[in-house]
């Protein structure tokens, strides 16, 4: 096919419904745009348990890019070249002392799959739950218990703290790790190791599937889209993106509740459907 484009999708507030659902007519026109021979990635800030279930209501058999980029693999090949780039422990441990001292609400580090809390909070097990992912905790002190490089740093601070700890991060240890912002209404700080963001994985992709920048379509509508929008050649935001998103987008499409991807991919790879 000499028109195939990569199309890459975030899941939260983009190809999820606020019901953290698919909507009939965004699944139909990404099976569509499989069936016409574009290829469709999932490119998120989820873990891989949280994600996989999407994965497959797709029947994709592709890579899969989670933690915003710190892992890149592929679900259906183990001989697929994983790219697992954690942050240094020695990090995670001064970033860990620097929240003890503001005092935050609650730690979570994540080493692939397995998740540790520094102490039982049932409001973050319901969040990591909501994902219908069953993931299981171990609760305690996160820096005895983390004993390799995490994947990626949680961190939930009291919101009078939130600028603070940002600032601390910027100011110590901007040379080792990236952090965001969770959207409302979890004013979570996520941190994961320098350079690893959704264009990275986006990119390794493009390059195994041999298409050019130009025929990527990228989805997203949180700032840890940015790189990614910004990258593609069809950077795609929703209707309901943040501003600074929208502004580095070619593309605003409606929103993820208005089946935004649906409608964009129709009209850009003037999707044919098949009726009964």
């Amino acid at each position: 096919m000499e028109n195939k484009h990569l199309i890459a999708l975030d899941l939260d507030g983009t190809l999820l419904t606020d019901k953290k659902e698919i909507s009939p007519r965004t699944k139909q026109a990404v099976l569509t745009a499989i069936k016409a021979g574009h290829i469709v990635v999932i490119a998120t800030g989820r873990p891989h348990r949280a994600s996989i279930d999407f994965y497959h209501d797709l029947g994709l058999d592709t890579p899969m890019v989670n933690f915003n980029g710190a892992l890149i693999h592929h679900p259906r090949d183990s001989k697929w070249d994983v790219l697992h780039n954690p942050m240094p422990l020695e990090t995670a441990h001064k970033i860990i002392d620097a929240a003890h001292e503001v005092d935050v609400k609650n730690i979570l580090a994540e080493v692939k799959d397995e998740v540790y809390l520094d102490t039982y909070d049932e409001q973050i097990i319901e969040i990591f739950d909501s994902a219908g992912a069953g993931t299981s905790f171990k609760v305690g002190n996160i820096k005895n218990e983390v004993k390799e490089d995490p994947t990626s740093l949680l961190i939930h601070p009291k919101e009078s703290h939130i600028q603070e700890l940002r600032d601390h991060l910027d100011d110590y240890h901007a040379e080792l790790i990236e952090h965001r912002k969770w959207g409302a209404p979890w004013n979570i700080i996520e941190i994961v190791k320098k350079g690893m963001n959704k264009a990275v994985g986006l990119e390794k992709i493009a390059y195994y599937f041999d298409i050019p920048q130009s025929r990527i379509i990228a989805f997203g509508d949180e700032d840890n889209d940015l790189e990614m929008i910004d990258y593609a050649g069809a950077g795609v935001a929703m209707g309901n993106a943040i501003d600074e998103l929208k502004a580095v987008a070619k593309h605003v499409t409606t929103t993820n509740e208005e089946d935004g991807v649906a409608s964009f991919l129709e009209e850009y790879l003037k999707l044919k459907f098949e009726t009964a």
